[in-house]
């Protein structure tokens, strides 16, 4: 009942959130939108123009993550149903458009944005407060087997309010005195063997435990398996990552269109990158790279040079370093914070090697070293290489590609337009936050990385040891 009486709670706070932001969009659209639409609307039709927002603004949000108040920081909360918001305020513009029958004034639209920008803070401040006033910290434990150090990622991400780490243990010391676990509101599971996590997973349902999994590769796989029964069996079916025709077809017919549209609308933007480029040094405007798309087919992707001309003339491949790669042009930082530089790989995505969400493509020879550390590397390519992708938003640049892998193969492992829609929205969101580009320590002939963040999810470690159980 506890959970229950949580859930119906929070759920109210949260369209508390959804019905300040949708208030002043209301009151512009009922005092000024409405009577210049071309027939105006009775008293029932502009509530439905209000109603529409209001879903417009709940949809969004879920997308960015909007409503996360224990979860969120301040600054992702905000950003996050600014976004929403100003999604919605210009779905709705377009609706004025169409009812009023010529472009309408948006200076009140403008208003209306600035408002539930501090709508959204205001709302934020005092609900997360309220959240951690009303709600008690969960007793937690981390029990990890691969992955240790979860419980300071706990305190990294300010979530110490919410989960009160009390207990850390090795799976195998658990497992001694499962009892241990007795009295925990919550229990993390770290990269723990499925042999050993089943135990521990039935313990906690049982005792009514919250138990959240960070998966390991067989794990991962498993969830796309579909249930069916056979020889009076219930029976879990899973193989290689095989869609839908229609999926497939569908999927191709966005590619052509999303990105001859994007490539008509900035085409002015090209040629001021192009411009911007050549005269900083003289040099080539795009440049070229070996990259992998499915079944490791090579091609060659296309980018607007962000480095020095010669910067790999030594031929070893290299990551990115983020903002203190040396190799960067002046023209180049700025062009790879906001990601201006990938706009080259719409002519990629209409050639047919890259689509719009899939897998980010890597270099063979990278490739070749993580798969000598992690066989299971080779899986991500299944499917087409994606201009964006899962590990893209939920991830940064120097997550560690084990945990890229996992990301990768969790969007593989759930093929669908709806999941695709939702990763190209959420892909706006990264766009303006510096976290996602931080960039990676280099890679060597060996293929040894520096400064892989995090360090205690090291993607060797994890692929050595990850073979014995896939």
């Amino acid at each position: 009942m506890e959970g229950i009486k949580h859930d119906i709670i929070l759920r109210l706070v949260k369209m508390l959130d959804a019905v300040l932001v949708t208030v002043p969009f209301a009151l512009v659209w009922l005092c000024y939108y409405a009577e210049r639409t071309w027939a105006p609307f009775y008293r029932k039709g502009n509530w439905a123009v209000i109603g529409l927002y209001l879903l417009l603004y709940v949809m969004f949000g879920k997308v960015y993550d909007a409503f996360l108040v224990s979860m969120n920081q301040m600054f992702e909360a905000v950003y996050s149903q600014s976004l929403a918001a100003l999604f919605s305020d210009s779905a709705m513009y377009v609706v004025g458009w169409l009812l009023t029958k010529h472009l309408p004034n948006p200076v009140p639209l403008f208003i209306v944005f600035f408002c539930q920008v501090v709508f959204a803070a205001v709302w934020y401040k005092f609900a997360n407060k309220w959240y951690y006033k009303v709600f008690a910290p969960k007793k937690s434990a981390v029990i990890y087997e691969m992955r240790s150090g979860l419980e300071r990622l706990v305190e990294e991400y300010g979530m110490a309010k919410k989960f009160d780490i009390r207990l850390t243990k090795e799976a195998g010391e658990c497992l001694k005195n499962i009892r241990m676990l007795d009295g925990m509101d919550a229990v993390f599971l770290s990269g723990v063997h499925s042999h050993d996590r089943n135990i521990i997973l039935k313990y906690c349902v049982e005792k009514g435990m919250e138990v959240y999994v960070i998966p390991r590769i067989g794990d991962t796989i498993m969830s796309s398996a579909k249930q069916m029964h056979m020889f009076h069996l219930p029976i879990l079916k899973t193989g290689r990552y095989s869609p839908s025709p229609v999926y497939l077809a569908a999927k191709r017919l966005v590619d052509l269109v999303f990105a001859s549209a994007v490539l008509i609308l900035s085409f002015p933007v090209w040629i001021i990158m192009a411009a911007a480029v050549k005269a900083e040094d003289g040099g080539d405007i795009f440049y070229r790279q070996c990259r992998l798309t499915k079944d490791g087919k090579k091609f060659d992707v296309l980018k607007f040079r962000s480095m020095k001309m010669g910067a790999e003339e030594d031929g070893i491949a290299r990551l990115s370093a983020g903002r203190d790669d040396k190799r960067l042009t002046k023209v180049g930082r700025i062009i790879r914070k906001v990601r201006l530089d990938e706009l080259p790989q719409l002519l990629c995505i209409l050639k047919g090697d890259m689509s719009i969400v899939g897998p980010r493509p890597e270099r063979p020879e990278i490739a070749k070293q993580y798969e000598e550390e992690m066989p299971e590397f080779r899986l991500r390519l299944q499917a087409k290489a994606g201009l964006t992708g899962y590990a893209q938003v939920y991830g940064k640049y120097n997550t560690t590609p084990y945990d890229k892998l996992q990301m990768d193969l969790m969007y593989i492992a759930h093929p669908g337009m709806a999941e695709d829609f939702r990763i190209m929205l959420a892909t706006v969101k990264i766009l303006f936050m510096a976290e996602s580009t931080e960039g990676v320590g280099e890679v060597t002939e060996k293929g040894q990385e520096k400064d892989m963040a995090p360090a205690w999810a090291a993607s060797a470690e994890q692929g050595r040891r990850g073979k014995a159980d896939g």
